[in-house]
């Protein structure tokens, strides 16, 4: 128990946690705007992040007024870069051409780690029978090589199949892993998605990434962020639209129960090819909730502090100690505390709680045990007993899974602020404002607690900010 010392008393701390009457506000976690490098009239999907901007895939025209159809008669998509001009503006796209661009469709696609390698999506038959315009093309997974305005080296990917459709890859940061949606047999409904494996220089057979991912329905634009996050897109019952983004993770070689993302990025239309920065703070998706599909950007409204005070926990316990006893213990005395609060203890040094914070006067009473005199008052001192000055967060230290906890701000003690917001981030990208919360979480583990807590400036002043924050293990519930 830590303690301080004050005169010759000792402070530790600690205090009850509380619960409130809840009431609970949930802001929107993310804004969302068009970007300018869609075209009108065209559809315009699957962006992915490269330094100097977006790379995407459109079904615009290169060039003139004559659209690029295939044997089909469907509008061709290709791939195109956007590249930054400044750090919100970008310059028009430039489209990346291959051998495939004028009859066959070039994306979704991804990079390998080198940055240069890219997986894409194609047709895989391109021989005489392609030409007919009822024959069923299948999609498979091609691999090139970006050099400069062009892709090169084109070789198709081990699984591919004239049988089913391969396609939208997405590797994972450190290049282990392919991720992929097809319709090949055994899968669980009209599209699944599917992992390899890179050993020894090559890809292991497709895996299916199981039931918790996959549904009777279909899943598609799998996309594996360096967090360990997988997002799809799916269409599934219980989404928001027809399409809507999902995202998961593996925990001790299982996917978790795919959690849907809130809106705005899910919307009553159509939602998918959802892409992010590192930090998530920042990222893309494809939506069709204008006239066509386009790439939307999503910017986080989540705040977190780099850094924040750990809670401290309130003590009203204090140790007291008569110095002369400690010296002479032979001295034949009786030593009678009376705290200030009706309460009394007998000894050279004793433990001592208050209920609470306020000024309590302390006296020591000696009675010698030979001559049975009684010195009143050899000691007193005045304890004034405070709170640190912190927010607080009051929660239990754990819970289980799905089980509704309430969160409450009501024991802050930041003398003097005016405070205008209780902001609470809790650390599984969700976000409340106000004093008293309710909360649950989907999933085990431990999170951190953020409270930020504003003050509105005075006159003449600057506004405040405190930050504090607390662990919460959460356990499976079963």
């Amino acid at each position: 128990m830590a303690k301080r010392i004050i005169y010759f008393l000792i402070l530790a701390l600690c205090v009850p946690l509380i619960s409130a009457q809840v009431i609970s506000q949930q802001p929107s976690v993310y804004s969302v705007k068009r970007m300018p490098f869609n075209l009108n009239g065209f559809n315009n999907i699957s962006p992915v992040i490269v330094q100097d901007g977006i790379i995407f895939c459109s079904d615009r025209r290169f060039s003139g007024i004559e659209d690029r159809t295939g044997f089909d008669g469907r509008r061709l998509y290709n791939i195109y870069i956007a590249e930054k001009k400044d750090t919100s503006g970008f310059r028009k796209p430039r489209v990346v051409k291959s051998d495939r661009s004028n009859k066959f469709n070039n994306g979704p696609l991804c990079f390998a780690p080198d940055k240069k390698t890219v997986y894409f999506t194609s047709e895989v038959e391109t021989g005489k029978i392609a030409e007919n315009r009822n024959f069923k093309n299948h999609s498979g997974i091609f691999i090139g090589e970006l050099s400069g305005n062009d892709l090169v080296s084109i070789r198709p990917f081990k699984y591919n199949d004239p049988k089913f459709d391969v396609g939208q890859p997405s590797i994972s940061k450190d290049g282990k892993y392919l991720f992929f949606a097809s319709d090949m047999p055994g899968g669980q409904g009209g599209s699944d998605l599917y992992s390899c494996e890179f050993i020894k220089g090559d890809w292991s057979a497709p895996v299916n990434l199981g039931t918790r991912v996959n549904s009777p329905e279909s899943e598609n634009y799998p996309y594996m962020h360096p967090s360990g996050k997988l997002y799809f897109t799916s269409n599934r019952p219980g989404g928001i639209g027809n399409l809507d983004v999902y995202f998961t993770s593996l925990v001790n070689g299982t996917w978790e129960e795919p959690n849907l993302m809130s809106e705005p990025i899910n919307s009553k239309a159509d939602d998918f090819a959802f892409v992010a920065e590192d930090n998530l703070q920042k990222g893309y998706f494809s939506s069709n909730r204008g006239n066509e599909d386009d790439i939307y950007q999503f910017v986080s409204n989540i705040i977190r502090k780099a850094s924040c005070d750990t809670l401290q926990e309130n003590s009203y316990c204090y140790r007291f100690f008569e110095e002369n006893a400690i010296k002479y213990d032979s001295m034949p005395f009786r030593y009678e505390w009376k705290f200030g609060d009706g309460n009394k203890a007998i000894g050279p040094l004793v433990e001592h709680c208050f209920d609470g914070p306020g000024t309590y006067m302390v006296q020591l009473d000696v009675v010698n045990l030979v001559t049975k005199e009684v010195t009143y008052n050899e000691k007193s001192e005045t304890v004034i007993v405070t709170e640190i000055e912190q927010p607080y967060i009051s929660a239990p230290d754990s819970i289980g899974t799905n089980q509704k906890i309430k969160l409450s701000a009501d024991k802050t003690n930041l003398p003097g602020w005016n405070i205008s917001q209780y902001y609470w981030n809790f650390g599984d990208e969700t976000i409340g404002i106000g004093k008293d919360i309710e909360k649950s979480y989907l999933k085990p583990g431990t999170y951190n607690i953020q409270l930020i807590v504003s003050a509105a400036p005075e006159p003449g002043g600057s506004a405040r900010e405190a930050c504090i924050s607390k662990n919460i293990t959460v356990f499976r519930q079963p």
